[in-house]
């Protein structure tokens, strides 16, 4: 029999009672959005550093590929310490990706292309080369010092906080005082009990979004606020597996920051069409999707996929789990399978044959959810993870580990392009590439891949196509049941049913799917009659009779 998971409160909020004349929904809360790692993604001058005119010279590939919208991770200028999430300057373009012109330009032609752009905002913390953080420095009177975490000058730091990237979150300053980082000890984090802290970022929105982006993804979005006391956290630095629980009370999902966020969305709902997108790694799925309640941020990413292992009950869990505690707010669910800090998927699900089968069922599968799709850069692919020598290796989790952890920099490698040395991601001649690409790096690249019937390539393409053809799939009601190793997602909405159905397990499964086969992740997918044969590792997409 069966196993029906609870999803009964996951009706779209926005599917009311038949109206005359109906709002469109908002492009948000079904869109499909490609994450591009900016440094690594198409590289225009030569000088080895992805850009943004690089990415507008790719965007035409995207529009093809039948993406909505493209969210870019930080551009600012930056200390350079952890991959531009330590900040500078704010209302500012990094040189080495060009200047605010180019991102006004690149938000011009992706419009042109039926593209949005959304911009990666870091509200936690700065660099310790920011403006503020050096006047703090030189002064701890000044106003700006208020602006961060300080203690004064004592032999222990002043609770028992660890900083993600490993070690003590509190570090010392030249004149003895103590300063709090979650993150490197290069990215201080900001007090945002200072009204000066808010005021500055609500400039900050207000700039982009005069120059024209959709929106932003709000880096650690569930921190901000730390325990006013700076007490001790009550349990040792151990993170659970979907994300910081009671262990961490002290620092994260502090009870003030929802206010934050309500501010934001007050600023956003003056840009009619604009979104806010929150990282929010929290442990309990109720506590994410508070995020993304009617008055704060439109989404927030549900990272339970990208984190769960390969098999049917897990990945079942995870979907009806998300669909249920954010179905209770009312809003969509924003699916993560990949990201620049995760490990690829491909080598995440084994590697290999078995690694691409199961990465390419799993991107069935997310595309085939009611909600948003959140898509990381190579992803489409079916990139593995790049083995980086440890000499080349830029991530601070890599060297503040003493090379314990891997670190980051395997799925931040170039973009591969198309089959010449430099497989495309900087122009001939240019400067060596900021990470080393794998030397059979060109296998996997566009120009190979766009020409194949049967490539990962194709088959996001025609199921992105497929998706937007049949709107049951990003916001119909979804049931999720599962049968030993099936995984079975039903969706109905606009005047039809759809299914996905994934085998999860190491034999091949005979399943129900009366109606026509859309789209399936292998040409191994057989059909007879209402049945259809799935062999291991495989998705099918069915449009019911």
């Amino acid at each position: 029999m069966a196993r029906r998971l609870s999803v009964a409160s996951t009706q779209p909020q926005h599917r009311v009672a038949p109206a005359p004349s109906p709002a469109p929904s908002p492009w948000w809360r079904d869109a499909v959005v490609y994450q591009v790692y900016l440094r690594s993604f198409a590289d225009s001058d030569g000088d080895g550093i992805g850009d943004l005119r690089g990415l507008r010279q790719r965007l035409p590939y995207l529009a093809w590929l039948g993406v909505d919208a493209v969210w870019i991770n930080p551009h600012y200028p930056s200390g350079g310490a952890d991959g531009g999430y330590d900040v500078v300057d704010y209302r500012a373009v990094d040189p080495d990706y060009g200047d605010v012109s180019d991102l006004e330009a690149l938000v011009d032609d992706a419009r042109r292309l039926g593209l949005k752009v959304v911009l990666d905002v870091v509200p936690n913390h700065s660099s310790d080369r920011h403006p503020w953080f050096q006047a703090a420095l030189a002064d701890p009177d000044c106003p700006e010092a208020g602006r961060y975490h300080f203690a004064p000058p004592s032999e222990e730091p002043p609770n028992n906080w660890r900083s993600l990237f490993g070690g003590p979150a509190w570090s010392r300053t030249p004149d003895g005082r103590w300063y709090l980082h979650l993150f490197a000890p290069e990215q201080p984090d900001l007090n945002w009990r200072d009204p000066a802290v808010a005021e500055d970022f609500e400039r900050t929105l207000r700039f982009w979004l005069d120059r024209g982006v959709a929106g932003f993804r709000v880096d650690v979005a569930y921190g901000l606020y730390k325990d006013a006391g700076l007490r001790d956290n009550p349990g040792s630095y151990s993170p659970t597996l979907f994300g910081h629980g009671p262990e961490q009370a002290m620092t994260w999902n502090q009870p003030e920051v929802h206010d934050v966020w309500r501010r934001w969305r007050e600023i956003c709902d003056g840009y009619p069409g604009t979104m806010l997108v929150g990282e929010v790694c929290l442990a309990d799925l109720d506590q994410v999707a508070l995020y993304s309640r009617p008055d704060e941020m439109h989404q927030a990413l549900s990272f339970r996929l990208l984190k769960s292992p390969w098999g049917a009950a897990p990945f079942a869990e995870a979907i009806a789990g998300a669909l249920d505690a954010y179905g209770r707010v009312g809003a969509p669910v924003s699916w993560v399978l990949g990201n620049h800090d995760k490990e690829r998927q491909v080598t995440r699900f084994g590697g290999g044959e078995l690694g691409t089968a199961r990465a390419r069922a799993a991107a069935l599968l997310t595309l085939a959810l009611p909600g948003s799709a959140y898509l990381y850069a190579g992803d489409e692919l079916g990139l593995p993870q790049a083995d980086v020598p440890d000499e080349a290796k830029r991530d601070p989790i890599f060297h503040r580990s003493g090379g314990a952890r891997a670190g980051r920099d395997g799925c931040r490698v170039p973009m591969p392009w198309n089959t010449t040395p430099g497989v495309g991601f900087s122009p001939e001649g240019a400067a060596p590439p900021w990470l080393p690409v794998p030397a059979d790096w060109a296998r996997h690249a566009v120009s190979v891949q766009s020409g194949q019937g049967g490539s990962t390539l194709t088959l996001h393409r025609r199921a992105l196509a497929l998706r937007r053809a049949h709107p049951a799939f990003g916001s119909g009601s979804p049931t999720v049941t599962t049968r030993g190793d099936v995984l079975t997602v039903r969706s109905v909405g606009s005047g039809e049913a759809v299914r996905c159905v994934v085998n999860m397990g190491s034999e091949t499964v005979l399943a129900g799917c009366p109606g026509q086969v859309l789209l399936a992740s292998t040409a191994q997918v057989r059909r007879s009659g209402g049945t259809v044969a799935l062999p291991p590792d495989s998705a099918v997409w069915v449009l019911e009779d």
